[in-house]
Order: structure tokens, then sequence, then C-alpha cells
């Protein structure tokens, strides 16, 4: 596992509009990520709004931040999944159909798509990924989302 934490973007004093696409499946870890990202976004961005979205699985993801995209509800969308490998190839193929769904997405209407849905291998690295203060992918996707709008409004402008 990376132990490379990305540094803390600078506040933001502008209202920008997050939102976060959560699985409802393997939900006390995605709670974890859910809870990191949405208050490290209020912690860098106070006057942002942040709306949360929740789907029953990983693979109803996309659709939900397809729909977000479309209609131009959020100028950053994060999504936070977790996918536990099991005894068969499921979890592999959900991963690589969340990934492959999700970049297509934000090339295709432009708007950046963090994808925070986890692949692991078992529940002591969710634990670790999700739960954690040290390293957690929650707090990672809401720096990459701010970074991502601060970045773009400078390019856009």
């Amino acid at each position: 596992m990376s132990q490379f934490v990305p540094p803390r973007p600078r506040l933001v004093s502008v209202k920008r509009g997050f939102t976060v696409v959560a699985s409802q499946f393997n939900a006390n870890y995605v709670d974890g990520l859910v809870t990191h990202c949405t208050q490290e976004l209020r912690a860098l961005s106070p006057q942002s709004n942040v709306t949360v979205h929740q789907v029953p699985g990983a693979f109803e993801i996309p659709i939900v931040v397809r729909e977000i995209a479309r209609k131009k509800k959020a100028e950053a969308i994060i999504a936070l999944g977790v996918i536990i490998e099991g005894e068969t190839d499921h979890a592999r193929l959900l991963g690589e159909v969340v990934t492959q769904s999700l970049q297509q997405i934000a090339l295709e209407y432009g708007v950046p798509v963090i994808h925070a849905v986890q692949s692991l291998k078992n529940k002591e690295q969710a634990r670790e990924r999700c739960l954690g203060d040290k390293i957690n992918r929650g707090t990672e996707a809401a720096r990459a989302a701010l970074e991502m709008t601060n970045l773009l409004a400078e390019i856009r402008s």
C-alpha cells in the first residue's frame, strides 16, 4: 500500500459544487470514506455545496455519475465504494467495468470524476484505507476533487 498522502491543497473561498456517489454495499467501510471525504471537502472549501447520493452497489455508481455529469450538477463528482475480492472473478470484473465507465464519463462530459471505488483483497485493507485517519482514500479523493476544480477553473478562465 502506498504510504504517500497528497498534501492538502490551498483553501478555496469560492463556492463550488461537489457530488459524492457512494455505494451502500460494504456500508461500514464506505461510510468511513464518505465521512472523511465530506469532512475534508468542508474543511478545504467551506462555502461549497456537498451532495451525497447513495446507490445499492459499485455497479450502480456510473449511471448516477453519468446523470449528474450530463445535467452539469457538480463541478466534480467523487465515486466511493468498496469491492472486496472473493473466490470468483466477480470483484475484478466489477472493478474493471466501474473504472472504464467512470473514465469514459469524465472524458465525455468534461467533469472531473474522482475514482475512489476501492478494489481490495480483504477486510484488513478496507479498514486501513476506509476507516483510518493515516491513509484514508476518502480524504485523498476530496483533495483530488478540489485540486481538479481549481486547475480546471484556472484553465477555463
